[in-house]
């Protein structure tokens, strides 16, 4: 039976992983998954940067909770309306030093940006913000869900995709359009390390959606392709350049020279961006060494040793086959 167009799409927690409760930030601490779905509750700033910081939500994760961080600080703020400016200023800045790899500083310039306008205007900043970033919230869901239609066209019966960490429910949506229109597909999902989100969240929602997935280890992937297992690559980015050039989880860069060699096209859902020129002016966060060295608190050799671990690579334009954007500025 193919699927209706009218139908709606079965959502992923990870679509949309944070929500409100009542005036408190509700966000899903993916680093649970797949024990338990549970919510962080978020009162502060200063909670929203602990939250991003410290891995408890991802890529589009942060972005939410980047977002929605200035909705909160304005519902706490009782002073005037040109304190309320210089608060979401402090908010941005705090928000913008969170993490360096991802591009916050190009949303957070734009709330700033609509908070200083609606001043000069005399507008009602509040009420203004509101309104323009719950309507910048809903324009993106909406390309969003445009998007999991595009991938799902992309994929076709009987094929074979390679992914690589996670694309915050995308893939799985589009995985399940896909058996609604009774293609027979089949991903094969890497464990992404340190944090196994591969596994933990992406191999998870896949089969949530009930789309039949392979969980192979990081390093198995020119195995795979050599063997034939796989025709398509399909990933996402946390940061992109002019010149097409993007950042993902580390351990992408690899996938994409392995797919150009063995001649497999390879998809990545962007977020557009002119603010960096070339791959190699991204800055490239460096997570604590601790993170390598330790797994569920308990360290991982019994001698004192040296961990380095950067948390994304750079993927030079040349090995994408097609890029599918989503502009969030």
């Amino acid at each position: 039976m193919r699927r209706s167009k009218n139908r709606s799409i079965k959502e992923s927690p990870l679509f949309w992983p944070v929500h409100w409760k009542g005036d408190v930030l509700s966000v899903l601490d993916e680093t649970l998954i797949p024990r338990r779905l549970n919510y962080i509750k978020v009162h502060t700033t200063a909670e929203a940067v602990k939250v991003i910081r410290d891995m408890k939500t991802r890529a589009f994760g942060q972005f939410l909770v980047v977002l929605n961080t200035f909705l909160l600080e304005i519902n706490r703020h009782k002073g005037s309306e040109q304190n309320l400016v210089k608060k979401l200023e402090k908010t941005a800045r705090a928000l913008n030093n969170s993490r360096p790899t991802f591009p916050f500083a190009e949303v957070t310039s734009i709330v700033v940006g609509w908070a200083r306008k609606a001043a000069d205007d005399q507008l009602n900043v509040r009420e203004s913000l509101i309104k323009n970033i719950n309507g910048y919230l809903q324009g993106i869901r909406f390309r969003r869900l445009e998007r999991v239609k595009k991938i799902a066209s992309l994929i076709k019966n009987r094929d074979s995709i390679l992914t690589h960490c996670n694309v915050s429910g995308e893939l799985a949506m589009a995985a399940r359009i896909c058996q609604e229109e009774g293609k027979d597909i089949h991903f094969f999902a890497t464990e992404t390390r340190p944090y196994f989100q591969g596994s933990k969240l992406t191999a998870w929602e896949l089969g949530r959606m009930g789309a039949s997935v392979t969980l192979i280890a990081d390093n198995a992937v020119a195995s795979v392709m050599a063997d034939g297992l796989v025709n398509k690559v399909i990933v996402g980015s946390d940061r992109s350049c002019a010149n097409g050039d993007f950042a993902n989880k580390i351990g992408t860069y690899p996938i994409a020279v392995l797919a150009k060699e063995f001649g497999i096209p390879f998809y990545v859902l962007t977020q557009p961006s002119n603010t960096i020129p070339r791959g190699e002016d991204i800055p490239i966060e460096i997570r604590q060494e601790k993170e390598l060295l330790t797994f569920n608190g308990r360290a991982t050799l019994p001698f004192k040793a040296r961990g380095f671990y950067p948390g994304f690579d750079v993927v030079p334009h040349e090995f994408i086959t097609e890029s599918l954007p989503i502009d969030v500025r």
